[in-house]
């Protein structure tokens, strides 16, 4: 007896991009330098790794990435706020 798993569903889209590539779109911006893609076709999704290249998103990777974007917003919303309120010289 052969036995399916959920990820083993057929899809023109998942063949299509086994066959010529991902098409990544800019999803979200988490940082500057990290940024979040997923693709147009299978829905797959990605994001830049410590050396810049693609990574195929793994939930560890969606964890890391809500907390740096967190951390991130934080820090831009407080430089906003000291840099308003700076005296002229």
């Amino acid at each position: 007896m052969k036995k399916t798993t959920p990820n083993s569903v057929f899809s023109f889209s998942r063949i299509y991009c086994s066959l010529f590539g991902h098409n990544y779109l800019l999803s979200k911006n988490v940082t500057h330098h990290i940024k979040e893609y997923t693709c147009s076709h299978c829905g797959e999704q990605a994001t830049t790794n410590s050396r810049g290249q693609l990574e195929i998103m793994t939930p560890k990777l969606k964890e890391i990435n809500n907390a740096l974007a967190f951390v991130h917003a934080k820090k831009m919303a407080k430089t906003n706020i000291d840099t308003s309120f700076q005296a002229a010289s």
